[in-house]
């Protein structure tokens, strides 16, 4: 297992900007899957973007030109370069991982505790 902790949220007013970071932590894990989710309020949780190590991206249309994701290796990290933000665009955002343990079989699922995201003027 991994723990995932996001940064980044805020409040901006249409058209903004903000960008979310999420750092994985653990020992003897490899991650497999790097990713965002969002969760607005009465709604069920949904895929934002997706970064597979050495795999295709993946984004939600709604979000498709507007949001990149981005990842460092290195230092096990993923970002999520949100540009010309609606207000459709406000709640909860997780950081979402899928990680191997070295040396065992099977995968694990992690979830950050989430950071929200309000679009407002």
């Amino acid at each position: 297992q991994v723990q995932l902790v996001e940064s980044g949220g805020g409040l901006v007013q249409p058209g903004g900007s903000l960008r979310l970071s999420c750092v994985a932590s653990g020992s003897n894990t490899r991650i497999e899957k790097m990713g965002w989710y969002r969760q607005a309020p009465g709604k069920q949780r949904e895929l934002v973007a997706t970064a597979p190590t050495g795999g295709p991206i993946t984004y939600a249309d709604s979000v498709k030109g507007r949001f990149t994701i981005s990842r460092d290796y290195a230092k096990r990290m993923v970002y999520l370069q949100m540009n010309s933000l609606k207000s459709e665009d406000t709640a909860v955002y997780y950081c979402n991982a899928v990680s191997t343990r070295v040396g065992a079989l099977g995968s694990w699922t992690n979830w950050g505790q989430g950071t929200q995201v309000t679009v407002s003027s």
